[in-house]
């Protein structure tokens, strides 16, 4: 997070839930995974900017990617280093809205993944991330960004589950925006039930729990 209350909510946030349910396998990343998986290569180098729990860094390290994991909190990257079992090939604490961020990684990443990272920003800041993102990925590279839906039922509770920390949930088209000047190949919602079965291609991206959006 970019100013300091935010970056000593994140610690606090983090250090309260190193082992929870954030940290563990659910519906909606069992359903993340699953559109993952066929992006993914062996060596692909993969940043997770704003990695939280380090959970997906896991998931790409299970795939045979070089893996760089961001985060703005060093509790989130303590605990994302424990759940990669340190096997990252770098632990970055960055600023993603820093002027030389870009300028540092120059397209230097085939896949860049965030889930539970822009809604936390303003709108003038989500493009800024979105235009450095643009800049430091490959040049047949791929972004993967995962939001809440402003529709879904997680945001009557989210309130409650996660005190202090403040997002903005995204409609679909808002989320396409974000995008402008890419070739979006696959988006919509998923996670509509935590069940099995749930259907995700009917109503996920009305009232999925999160939407997504695969560009290039």
């Amino acid at each position: 997070m970019k100013s300091q209350t935010k970056s000593e909510n994140w610690n606090q946030f983090w250090r309260h839930n190193a082992d929870s349910r954030f940290t563990r396998k659910s519906w909606s990343k069992i359903r993340i995974m699953t559109l993952l998986k066929p992006e993914l290569r062996p060596g692909m180098k993969v940043l997770d900017a704003g990695c939280g729990s380090g959970f997906f860094s896991r998931y790409f390290l299970s795939e045979g990617c070089e893996v760089y994991t961001l985060d703005y909190s060093e509790d989130a990257l303590e605990v994302a280093r424990k759940q990669t079992s340190g096997q990252s090939k770098a632990y970055l604490k960055e600023d993603l809205l820093r002027p030389d961020f870009a300028s540092r990684y120059p397209r230097a990443f085939d896949f860049i993944f965030t889930d539970g990272l822009l809604e936390h920003f303003s709108g003038e800041d989500q493009k800024t991330m979105m235009r450095h993102f643009r800049q430091v990925k490959s040049p047949a590279g791929l972004i993967a960004t995962f939001v809440p839906n402003r529709y879904s039922w997680w945001e009557v509770v989210r309130p409650l589950v996660m005190p202090g920390i403040h997002e903005e949930p995204f409609t679909l088209g808002q989320l396409e925006a974000l995008h402008e000047g890419m070739t979006i190949i696959k988006k919509g919602g998923l996670n509509v039930l935590p069940l099995r079965f749930s259907p995700d291609r009917l109503f996920g991206s009305r009232w999925g729990m999160l939407l997504y959006c695969f560009a290039r």
